[in-house]
């Protein structure tokens, strides 16, 4: 059992982030008084969200994913729904992949060109000024 302080500093998160997490209803911590607690499951929680996010699923898909866990105990569904998700970020990235290739290969084709043109440029002065 955490408070929020030790549990924020545990995941490497802030405060408010955690009270963020709450408000979407994607963790639960107990409350004494007005003291949130957070116990090993919504820690699990937590480090599920954040790896979620980093790989770049959304709140409502991350959501999905974990309410699937409370009613499916042998976790069937939730990893079908997971391989699904999982294709589809890893469709999405192959397509931004080729996307970021093909513009650093323009990119690097720019500035070769530039490189030249400013090459050109620097001979042709230098003609200009042994012509003088």
């Amino acid at each position: 059992m955490l408070g929020i302080q030790e549990a924020a500093g545990l995941l490497g998160v802030t405060m408010r982030t955690l009270r963020f997490y709450e408000d979407k209803g994607l963790i639960a911590p107990q409350r004494v008084g007005t003291t949130r607690i957070y116990s090993k499951r919504e820690i699990g929680r937590m480090q599920l969200i954040l790896r979620g996010k980093r790989l770049g699923f959304s709140i409502r898909e991350i959501k999905e994913f974990l309410d699937l866990y409370d009613v499916d105990r042998q976790h069937v569904e939730q990893v079908r729904q997971l391989l699904v998700k999982v294709g589809e970020r890893v469709g999405e990235l192959r397509k931004q992949k080729r996307a970021i290739e093909q513009t650093l290969e323009e990119l690097l084709s720019i500035e070769q060109q530039a490189h030249s043109w400013i090459r050109a440029a620097r001979a042709v002065e230098s003609k200009d000024d042994g012509d003088e």
